[in-house]
């Protein structure tokens, strides 16, 4: 398991105004130079299997996310996954990425965990249920992996531009 930054958790737990759960490792850096995205481990310290491998943790960005969402979004990303067979594909390939990743974590970390095996998160491979999620993944893995996940992040726009979504307190 890699090492995390002592600055970096005291960042996401104040993004999340909690404490994170068994942080794999930072998933992606926003501009500003917080996280935004921490990769997690498949199962909790606390033994729950956990799908969500690409937890965004900015909440700008989830915010703006969920305005997204509530615009209808996601019925109308599925609408078009049952349409676009090409779309459709990509996705399938995004989600078999997203699967791969989450076995390379569990591999390191030692972890079996058969309860979300081929389930990766999102609605993937055949709809579209959580935008977080998607866009999480296009941070962590790259722009071309994801396609929805690359729409959300262009709709978005610059969430990071105002400033570090938080200042954390480190001592």
């Amino acid at each position: 398991m890699s090492t995390i930054d002592h600055q970096d958790v005291a960042a996401v737990q104040a993004q999340l105004g909690r404490l994170p759960r068994s942080i794999h490792e930072i998933g992606h850096r926003c501009p500003c130079g917080n996280p935004d995205v921490v990769s997690t481990q498949p199962r909790l310290d606390n033994g729950v299997p956990f799908p969500t491998t690409f937890y965004l943790t900015c909440p700008r960005a989830a915010s703006r996310i969920g305005t997204l969402e509530s615009s209808g979004l996601m019925k109308e990303m599925s609408e078009r996954l049952e349409h676009d067979p090409e779309l459709a594909e990509a996705y399938r390939a995004a989600h078999d990425a997203y699967l791969a990743a989450r076995g390379e974590i569990a591999s390191a970390a030692g972890l079996d965990v058969p309860e979300i095996d081929g389930i990766s998160a999102g609605g993937m491979p055949d709809r579209v249920k959580c935008l977080h999620v998607l866009a999480g993944q296009s941070l962590a893995q790259g722009r071309g992996v994801n396609p929805l996940g690359d729409e959300v992040l262009d709709l978005l726009g610059p969430w990071w531009a105002a400033g570090p979504c938080v200042e954390p307190s480190v001592g």
